[in-house]
C-alpha cells in the first residue's frame, strides 16, 4: 500500500500541500509518485486529505474533499488498474 498525504501539515514532512505553489502541480506529483509506488510493488493507493499528525487542525469535509478528488481523479486516469481507497472518518 502507498500513501499520499494531500495536506500541509503531514506528519511524516511528505504531504502533498507541502508548500503553496503545490497545488498547481498536484496531479503530475501523485502521477509519478504512484507510477513510482506500483512499480516498487503497491497494489492499493491510499489518499488522505486530512492530517492526523498531533495538534492538526481538523479541516471540514469540504476541504478534505478538495483535495483529494484532484488526486483521485489523476491517479484513475494514469493508473485505471489501480485500486484507490480514500483514509477518512467522514465518509458517508
Amino acid at each position: 500500500m502507498a500513501i499520499f498525504n494531500v495536506t500541509p501539515d503531514s506528519f511524516s514532512g511528505d504531504g502533498l500541500l507541502a508548500s503553496p505553489a503545490a497545488f498547481r502541480n498536484l496531479r503530475q506529483t501523485a502521477v509519478e509518485r504512484a507510477e513510482r509506488f506500483v512499480a516498487h510493488g503497491a497494489d492499493i493507493l491510499d489518499i488522505g486529505g486530512e492530517s492526523t499528525r498531533p495538534g492538526a487542525a481538523p479541516v471540514s469535509a469540504a476541504t478534505e474533499i478538495e483535495r483529494v478528488i484532484p488526486v483521485i481523479t489523476a491517479l484513475s486516469e494514469h493508473l485505471p488498474d489501480a485500486i484507490i481507497s480514500v483514509d477518512t472518518y467522514k465518509a458517508r
